[in-house]
């Protein structure tokens, strides 16, 4: 099987489960912008240090494959999709609220402003939430739409993005203050 279809060459995609759309619908944004958190993510996680921060940036990078899954399938073919793969639901919103809270539970933040870029792997985090900000609005511009079945990848990758400053805080635990901030505190 050879990489090129030559089926995309008028501007069209293939979905998932069947159905085609132009390649500029909201929904190919949305997943385009999905596709380049992931590989932001892959920078990130390329710079890293922490072992913790390694291990769920891989876990991420995994999840958003299923999310991406999601956006990629028509209503009218959503149950085939629930019917051979994994979903995102209420559990995946939780797990992420519980790695915030532990987060949260083994940093402390400036009381500050944060200025990405005190290492390179908390730099590339925070491209990577910048790049999922984006997502989430072509996401919400999806529901509005009527085009998003499952309203839990909007709570998902907006939860996610809270995850990803935290982790990005996380990486850069153990550094000053004035270097996460970029500035003196007492100034």
């Amino acid at each position: 099987m050879k990489i090129y279809t030559k089926t995309g060459d008028d501007g069209d995609t293939g979905l998932f489960f069947g159905g085609r759309v132009r390649k500029n619908d909201i929904r190919c944004e949305a997943n385009g912008s999905i596709d380049e958190t992931v590989s932001s993510l892959g920078i990130a996680r390329a710079f890293c240090q922490n072992p913790e921060v390694l291990t769920i940036l891989l876990n991420i990078q995994n999840s958003l494959f299923t999310a991406a899954a999601e956006l990629a399938t028509l209503p009218e073919n959503y149950n085939d999709l629930k019917q051979f793969y994994k979903i995102i639901d209420s559990d995946n919103v939780t797990k992420l609220e519980e790695t915030i809270d532990y987060i949260d539970s083994q940093i402390q933040l400036p009381p500050s402003f944060i200025l990405p870029g005190a290492s390179p792997g908390s730099a590339a985090i925070d491209l990577s939430r910048s790049i999922l900000r984006r997502a989430e609005r072509e996401i919400v511009t999806l529901k509005d739409e009527g085009k998003l079945v499952n309203e839990f990848v909007l709570k998902y990758i907006n939860r996610l993005s809270d995850l990803l400053f935290m982790l990005a805080r996380f990486e850069d635990k153990n550094l000053p203050f004035d270097i996460i901030t970029g500035q003196k505190l007492n100034d």
